[in-house]
């Protein structure tokens, strides 16, 4: 609109209210979208059809293929949603748990279903080299320091004993989520035991 030889804009609070409004509904909608996307992935694979995800979310393959053109994209996208929601939960946990130990035994079974998703990632994204790279350190970027403030705080709770790394905890139990689809392998009942030795190593220090 010119008024007075100036352009002013007819947008007024109504419209950008409402333009608000629509980016937020929009972004609920496609964190939906990476929700279901995540489920079907651990039931069915990074490769299950993109149908199969589209009746999971209650939309049309056309949504899918307008937000996220490729598999890889979608893959990506479903990744860093799962990452933001990993490293949210942690200070959420540590507040509320009973427990510092408690609260970081929580975080671990929200990475574990995490790890269990991100399995498939390196082969739908084998046409893109550079972009797993990012991916990889955007997540040790993210969780790392929520992994460290968890186990800091059960260092000094006297929960668990001292020494014990973000890194090598994160890695070690990524290693035991690797188990090759066997059924007869639980990699949560090796992780507890994992957690344990923690405890026991603190015990062991201490005389408890």
């Amino acid at each position: 609109m010119v008024v007075g030889g100036r352009t002013v804009s007819s947008e007024g609070p109504t419209g950008r209210a409402s333009a608000r409004s629509k980016r937020a509904d929009a972004l609920r909608n496609q964190q939906a979208l990476l929700a279901a996307a995540a489920e079907v992935f651990v039931t069915s694979g990074v490769d299950a059809p993109i149908r199969q995800i589209a009746a999971k979310a209650g939309v049309g393959t056309g949504t899918i293929y307008r937000h996220f053109p490729t598999r890889a994209d979608l893959v990506t996208a479903v990744y860093r949603h799962q990452i933001e929601e990993c490293a949210q939960a942690g200070p959420e946990l540590l507040a509320g748990a009973d427990s510092p130990f408690i609260a970081l035994r929580q975080w671990i079974d929200l990475f574990v279903d995490f790890l269990v998703t991100k399995h498939g990632l390196a082969d739908a994204m084998q046409s893109d080299s550079s972009g797993f790279a990012a991916l990889h350190g955007y997540f040790l970027d993210r969780l790392l320091p929520v992994c460290a403030r968890l186990l800091d705080a059960a260092v000094d709770a006297g929960e668990i004993r001292a020494g014990t790394q973000p890194y090598e905890l994160m890695r070690g139990i990524g290693n035991l989520c690797i188990g090759g689809g066997d059924p007869q392998y639980d990699p949560r009942r090796l992780i507890e035991l994992l957690l344990c030795g923690l405890i026991d190593g603190h015990r062991a220090r201490h005389g408890g």
